[in-house]
């Protein structure tokens, strides 16, 4: 005799409660850049400030720690980076890369225009670049960024630009974004601020030691470059890595991550049938 199984398809629905989060954190973010345009540009440049803040202590432990075995530079390097997105996120900041995960979500959902998800992401985006800009600007009136650490900066742009194909940059941005919003996504399923820290780390750190690209972070170098190394940067190359860079993570994140979990945790209309 077998036992009765009385599961119904809800109950698959393993983590509904985390995509509740989601699909109210993309309203929120419609209504904040709606009714308060100012501030949510600001919270974005925060983002983009934190992302370059941190991509220069990067750059400073790699080339203070030059000499050991490279491997263990590239480790400690992508745990410090970690902390980039830990902070963004624990501050609420808007990075472009982690919404493609919710306002994906939030058009399955219909909880978002899809006009309105274009315009956001319009908005985060240069927000994200104008805080790198400031970054970097406010860097030239001081000595920090060390000789050494602008040839580092010179080889991995690089490496990501004039040295990238676009399929390479393309698959490596879809890795980067996925392994992000996966860990943003388990992240959420916790309160407690040192366990969310962690899964957000987790992916990050594996992002950055592997060399997948990111098109904020990529995007941020490109600005560190106009200040300090401009004639070494090649314009067309560059926007071969933001253009694919940003399908890329769109694709990582947006369809792997959001429209995925989403589709795993119920109906399109289930928001909206809740409401009638």
């Amino acid at each position: 005799m077998v036992m009765q199984n009385h599961k119904t398809v809800e109950d698959t629905y393993a983590s509904r409660e985390t995509m509740n989060s989601v699909v109210s954190s993309s309203q929120m973010k419609s209504v904040m850049l709606s009714k308060t345009p100012v501030r949510y540009f600001l919270k974005a440049m925060m983002s983009g400030f934190l992302l370059s803040i941190v991509a220069v202590f990067m750059l400073a432990i790699k080339t203070q720690h030059n000499g050991i075995n490279e491997g263990t530079i590239n480790l400690l390097g992508a745990i410090a980076f970690s902390l980039a997105l830990v902070l963004i996120v624990l501050t609420h900041s808007e990075l472009l890369t982690s919404n493609f995960m919710y306002m994906t979500a939030g058009a399955y959902y219909k909880s978002v225009p899809i006009g309105k998800i274009v315009w956001l992401f319009t908005v985060c985006f240069i927000g994200n670049i104008v805080g790198g800009f400031v970054l970097f600007g406010l860097l030239k009136f001081t000595s920090v960024m060390t000789p050494e650490m602008v040839t580092a900066l010179t080889k991995i742009v690089d490496k990501k630009t004039t040295l990238g194909t676009w399929d390479g940059i393309l698959v490596k941005a879809i890795f980067a974004n996925f392994f992000i919003n996966i860990g943003i996504y388990v992240s959420i399923q916790f309160k407690e601020g040192l366990s969310k820290a962690f899964f957000i780390a987790c992916g990050v750190v594996v992002f950055v030691f592997m060399g997948y690209e990111h098109v904020v972070y990529n995007a941020n170098l490109f600005s560190g470059m106009m200040f300090y190394n401009l004639d070494a940067l090649s314009w067309i190359d560059v926007l071969k890595n933001i253009v694919w860079a940003f399908v890329g993570n769109y694709i990582g994140g947006g369809i792997f991550v959001g429209l995925l979990y989403a589709f795993f945790n119920g109906k399109r209309n289930h928001y909206i049938d809740e409401q009638k």
